[in-house]
């Protein structure tokens, strides 16, 4: 799987943030993000490209995209089996690393931090985005209670409307989950007066190793 890596300034790094790019674009796209969210450098910061091309161009974790909130079954599949495969080589210690990303890669995060049978990250970050419902893919939130989960979105967002952004926040609430939600009024795209927010956040979900 193609993707960029930012290093850490410290060797080892305080974790790993990994973050899935949205519809239509690739691996660079939220390379800014990373960069944003953690200004010091403090995290190995990974952006994978996704394997599949569709119109309207660029890259796609699924699809085609014929209703919003049930992803393409065969292309989802395919997509987690290889970010399954992918994580398991680049990121080892998947307890010190966040799984993220924008739109389609927020369903990616989702499914690969909460997904039956996957082992469980620091935390979740989901920029306007949904809890995925495929046929025959299940969720174990029993066994991630007080999982750190941040959610953003939009409140004008014509693509994902902010709906599904309650829905994943009230569903992870009730089954224990340590949701942290922030909606403003923008539409699909990432709030900039977030991001001090999200931030902290991922000071806190992933916070500085101590010294040797």
């Amino acid at each position: 799987m193609i993707f960029e890596r930012r290093g850490a300034n410290s060797d080892p790094a305080d974790g790993t943030l990994v973050l899935f790019h949205g519809r239509g674009t690739d691996e660079h796209d939220l390379q800014p993000i990373v960069d944003a969210l953690d200004p010091e450098g403090r995290l190995v910061g990974l952006t994978p490209r996704a394997p599949f091309t569709m119109p309207p161009g660029g890259f796609h974790w699924y699809g085609p995209v014929v209703r919003v909130g049930y992803p393409n079954a065969e292309t989802f599949f395919d997509s987690f089996a290889q970010l399954s495969q992918w994580l398991e080589e680049e990121v080892p210690d998947i307890g010190r690393a966040v799984l993220g990303g924008f739109s389609q890669g927020s369903v990616m995060a989702y499914a690969l931090g909460l997904g039956a049978g996957r082992p469980a990250p620091a935390g979740i970050l989901a920029m306007s985005g949904f809890i995925p419902e495929v046929d025959g893919f299940t969720l174990d939130l029993e066994s991630h209670k007080g999982l750190p989960v941040a959610i953003a979105h939009g409140t004008q967002d014509p693509v994902i409307p902010v709906t599904f952004g309650h829905e994943a926040r009230d569903r992870l609430t009730a089954a224990g989950l340590d949701v942290l939600y922030r909606e403003s009024p923008v539409g699909h795209g990432v709030d900039p007066r977030g991001i001090d927010e999200l931030q902290a956040w991922l000071r806190r979900t992933l916070p500085a190793r101590a010294a040797a």
